[in-house]
């Protein structure tokens, strides 16, 4: 496996990438801060009353809440892989 993996939401020439040789630690840690983030702006809008929002805000909120979300999935790819390869590197 390369050591730098592309996010899956880069456009054609990617220039965002996960070190596969990171600590586990910091794998995980940069996959919860991403999910948890995400998790908690859906939290907010899911407590309020959304009847009055514009259809464009409410695409980038998704937008924006999707992209953290699949950061976070690609960096808890990597993070399975090592350990699925005994805690070392892949």
């Amino acid at each position: 496996m390369t050591q730098y993996i592309p996010l899956t939401n880069n456009c054609d020439l990617p220039c965002l990438a996960i070190d596969s040789h990171a600590p586990l630690a910091d794998l995980h840690n940069n996959a919860l801060l991403r999910i948890r983030v995400a998790t908690e702006l859906l939290e907010t809008f899911a407590r309020n009353e959304m009847m009055g929002a514009d259809g464009g805000d409410l695409q980038s909120i998704s937008q924006a809440a999707a992209l953290l979300l699949r950061d976070g999935c690609d960096v808890l790819d990597v993070l399975g892989r090592q350990l699925r390869h005994g805690s070392g590197v892949v």
